[in-house]
């Protein structure tokens, strides 16, 4: 699960991917458990949620390089496209409203655009938090 969002930019609406991140690993109990793992660039929590092995990734780079974060985690982890699901903003929806959406096009989001190209893949099951526009 990675939380698409600009590191170092916590609280902005571009960032709501990181900030679900934190309160999910918060939810699962594994807040205290964050470390930066410098091979794919992020900082990575595991975590368990009903039987499943959970690897939470809140890359370390801005947006429109998040994909080579999340491209690396999958290596690592081994992963495919279908395994992943990224969360991000989404303008065009209203604030606070959320949407699952399985692959398709990055509709203009550069994070999910960069992701696409990282993994040379569009299978990704997105979770699109509204943040509506300024």
């Amino acid at each position: 699960v990675a939380g698409l969002g600009n590191y170092g930019m916590r609280g902005t609406r571009h960032s709501v991917g990181m900030a679900v991140l934190d309160r999910l690993a918060r939810q699962l109990a594994v807040a205290e458990g964050w470390r930066v793992d410098r091979r794919c660039c992020a900082d990575v929590a595991m975590a368990t949620a009903h039987g499943l092995e959970l690897v939470l990734l809140k890359p370390r780079r801005f947006m429109n390089l998040n994909g080579l974060s999340v491209a690396s985690a999958a290596e690592i982890y081994s992963l495919g496209p279908e395994d992943i699901y990224l969360v991000h903003d989404d303008l065009d929806k209203a604030l606070g409203k959320v949407a699952i959406k399985l692959g398709g096009s990055a509709r203009g989001h550069n994070g999910v655009q960069s992701c696409i190209s990282a993994l040379h893949s569009n299978e990704m099951t997105r979770l699109r938090v509204g943040i509506g526009r300024p």
